[in-house]
């Protein structure tokens, strides 16, 4: 497939190199599978060799626990439904903090006297970490869901505000010379430009906080729950069961990397905007 650029023809067609093992066994996917294969080949040597005693379970041993807990009510529910309290509580406070956090974000770089007055108390409680906001939420909100969903809007509220700011202040000014010249105004400026220059910083802002989410509600959950991942975890650790201490690690890891990619692919929806600047 060839197309004409300014009178040059230009080959789309890959050269397709032919097959080697030194290609092989540098592809990659094939050096990811070893990764994973001596990983949990490691894992599997030291829990059968009982180096950590008793407090290691084996990857199939861990597998056998998590698929029991499927079809077997624990704690009133199954491993479904604690999947879904710990998702629950991770969305609503990700949501309720993104919604406030970007905008403001956003305001604080575009408007020099909302930054002058967010600013300041933004760069007060920027550096407390979230885990030392569960006793005054206990204080505030008791021992119910409502306190573990306030510490998930605390560690997720920080990174979307401060990403959403930046995102904006470190726009290539000469992107508005281009737009002011074509006879552009503030707003096309800020809807043409501000914006989607600023929406992979916005999103990796988002992806940060999510991750920063499942830290704070397995936090929460090992405060006091009754279902979701991080119970499992403390029950298996009051009740010294390594395969449920290692399935609920497992599930949130699981669970943080598949709501990042969701974010991910969201991003990807929205290349159309970013290729307003690079069409600049």
């Amino acid at each position: 497939m060839t197309s004409s650029i300014a009178n040059e023809t230009v080959d789309h067609s890959k050269n397709r190199e032919p097959f080697s093992f030194y290609k092989f066994i540098t592809n990659k996917y094939f050096l990811n599978v070893v990764s994973i294969v001596l990983f949990l080949a490691l894992w599997d040597y030291v829990a059968k060799e009982k180096i950590f005693r008793d407090s290691l379970a084996r990857p199939l041993e861990v597998v056998d626990q998590l698929y029991r807990l499927t079809y077997m009510k624990f704690a009133g529910t199954n491993l479904i439904g604690h999947i879904w309290a710990s998702t629950q509580r991770v969305l609503i406070g990700f949501i309720a903090a993104s919604v406030v956090a970007v905008p403001l974000g956003l305001f604080m770089a575009l408007n020099k006297y909302v930054n002058a007055i967010v600013k300041p108390l933004f760069d007060l409680f920027k550096p407390m970490p979230p885990i030392a906001w569960v006793s005054i939420a206990i204080l505030w909100f008791g021992i119910g869901e409502m306190s573990k969903v306030f510490i998930i809007i605390i560690g997720t509220f920080v990174p979307c505000l401060l990403n959403a700011y930046n995102g904006v202040r470190l726009v290539d000014p000469d992107l508005y010379d281009v737009i002011r010249v074509l006879g552009g105004k503030r707003r096309d400026e800020i809807f043409h430009v501000c914006f989607p220059a600023s929406f992979p910083a916005v999103f990796a802002g988002l992806q940060i906080s999510l991750s920063s989410a499942w830290t704070c509600v397995l936090a929460a959950e090992l405060m006091n729950s009754r279902d979701g991942m991080g119970f499992l975890i403390k029950r298996g650790m009051d009740t010294h069961q390594p395969t449920l201490v290692l399935g609920g690690m497992v599930l949130i890891a699981a669970a943080a990397y598949g709501t990042s990619l969701l974010v991910t692919l969201f991003e990807g929806k929205l290349c159309p905007w970013k290729r307003t600047i690079e069409n600049l």
